[in-house]
């Protein structure tokens, strides 16, 4: 491993330095939506029957406990059950959009780290070349050292390849990621719609 880095470089120790990041905001990420899913159900109906019963404070005060994007939504909905539905609609609309990016927390430096990292392979690419074209300059082609001459070649390929292992991974999780966001948001704003049907209605 060690031998690998020597030869890579700084480019390919930044390239893994990028890889440890990626891994762990995929790890985070993954963790944080499959929590929201488990809590999303238990807590929502909560809400239901504490709104059916009219215990409207016993409903924020489930929101506050359990502070996610569905409560907060639920919480704004609640605490303007008096206004016309239209009204309650467009507020619950304005805190998704306070939501939305701490439900994006991380994806766009995810997404940056996808396209970053080929170019970063790239660029040892070009530095290893140049690297392996110096030595062939300096010393000409017979009489150049081999070793280092091997060493460009070898950081040219090694970064070119962890660029792209790096990257393909992580544009798959960003795409994964960001269309299980897409999807929480409009689910969440279903089910937020549903509670205020249920306000309105005075169920």
């Amino acid at each position: 491993m060690l031998t690998l880095i020597d030869r890579g470089g700084i480019i390919l120790i930044v390239i893994i330095a990028l890889s440890v990041a990626a891994i762990a905001i995929i790890v985070e990420r993954l963790l944080y939506l499959r929590k929201l899913r488990m809590d999303e159900g238990v807590v929502l109906n909560r809400l239901k029957i504490a709104v059916s019963k009219g215990h409207f404070e016993e409903a924020l005060a489930i929101c506050e406990a359990s502070p996610s994007p569905i409560t907060n939504l639920s919480r704004v909905g609640i605490e303007h059950r008096d206004y016309p539905e239209e009204v309650i609609k467009a507020m619950i609309t304005d805190a998704a959009n306070l939501e939305i990016p701490r439900m994006e927390r991380f994806l766009s430096t995810l997404g940056t780290i996808a396209h970053i990292a080929p170019l970063l392979g790239l660029l040892g690419t070009v530095t290893g070349n140049i690297r392996a074209f110096g030595v062939l300059g300096e010393f000409g082609a017979l009489g150049g050292n081999p070793a280092v001459l091997a060493r460009g070649i070898a950081e040219a390929l090694i970064t070119t390849a962890a660029g792209i292992i790096v990257s393909i991974p992580a544009i798959s999780f960003y795409n994964y990621l960001v269309s299980k966001v897409n999807h929480l948001i409009i689910r969440i704003e279903n089910r937020v719609s549903e509670l205020v049907l249920m306000l309105k209605r005075g169920v």
